[in-house]
């Protein structure tokens, strides 16, 4: 009898506290996240905290989001040319891929300052993804074959703009004219080296970062066609097909050369997704929506797929 009064006392409790206003609310994540008409996302980026930040094609705008509540606001504005693929580092800093704008940024999480620019020397250039590793950033050119490098000093220092490298992609990879090619980019599985994914043939390519060097992930009779964001989880990598509207979740041997596609996750949700990252076990992607034409009124985004 005792235990039964302390629940209903507990209870009682806890509904006078929801009535009490400035008294804490529990918090809910919604499984979808609206973003601001017209804003058109492509990249995702989230850390430890639950906070995602997107940005935008059509501008290059960074908006960051609470996870816990779907509400928002802008962190950066942007130069007027494309946000795609975004990378956040321990030190708080987010790195932008530039799109069509050649360049890269790298911006204050807490601040939204833009703490440096970069601009990149290909001739007709497509900046879409980047990835960190332990040397840096690593970004995709989807219409040159190459990719850029930032070096990171000591304590992850950011270096002078003329410092950044080009490395150009020799070995398998062959890129398509008037086509996505180089797309999503992370490490390699144990560190060594980059993984590519090539949006016009589906292969996933194992990139010698000293070199340039390409070779073809094995993956049997599969593909994954328009491949563009890619995420580790759970020992697997996850592929996004944007125009598919599905997720390839593909296990790679101890080598890392070979990979077998387990599985793909679909959602009646998706509208051409991009990209996607993670926080606790559930997985984010904003809607692109490649099939709707970007107005200032076009609806926009995020979907959580998980618990």
């Amino acid at each position: 009898m005792r235990q039964v009064l302390g629940i209903v006392i507990a209870l009682v409790v806890l509904g006078a506290a929801l009535l009490v206003p400035g008294c804490a609310q529990p918090q809910y994540f919604p499984d979808t996240i609206g973003l601001p008409a017209g804003f058109a996302p492509e990249g995702i980026a989230i850390g430890s905290a639950p906070v995602a930040y997107l940005g935008s094609r059509v501008d290059g705008t960074i908006y960051r989001v609470d996870l816990r509540t779907g509400r928002g606001a802008v962190l950066s504005p942007g130069p007027g040319t494309p946000a795609l693929g975004l990378a956040l580092d321990p030190h708080g800093r987010l790195f932008v891929a530039g799109g069509t704008g050649g360049d890269a940024r790298v911006i204050d999480t807490g601040t939204g300052e833009v703490l440096a620019r970069y601009r990149f020397g290909s001739a007709d250039p497509f900046v879409n993804d980047v990835a960190l590793t332990a040397a840096g950033a690593w970004f995709t050119d989807s219409h040159t074959p190459v990719l850029y490098h930032l070096p990171l000093g000591p304590s992850g220092g950011l270096p002078r703009p003329e410092a950044a490298v080009t490395l150009r992609l020799t070995g398998d990879i062959e890129f398509s004219p008037d086509a996505i090619n180089a797309n999503g980019i992370v490490g390699a599985p144990g560190g060594a080296g980059l993984i590519v994914v090539q949006s016009a043939t589906g292969r996933l390519y194992r990139v010698d970062p000293a070199t340039g060097a390409a070779q073809a992930v094995d993956l049997g009779a599969e593909s994954v066609p328009y491949g563009d964001g890619l995420l580790w989880r759970d020992g697997r990598l996850l592929v996004v097909q944007n125009r598919i509207g599905s997720i390839a979740e593909v296990r790679f041997d101890l080598t890392g050369t070979r990979g077998t596609v387990e599985r793909r996750l679909r959602d009646p949700r998706f509208d051409v997704p991009t990209t996607v990252a993670a926080f606790g076990e559930r997985l984010y992607l904003p809607n692109a929506r490649f099939g709707t034409a970007p107005t200032p009124g076009t609806a926009y985004d995020v979907v959580a797929v998980g618990p």
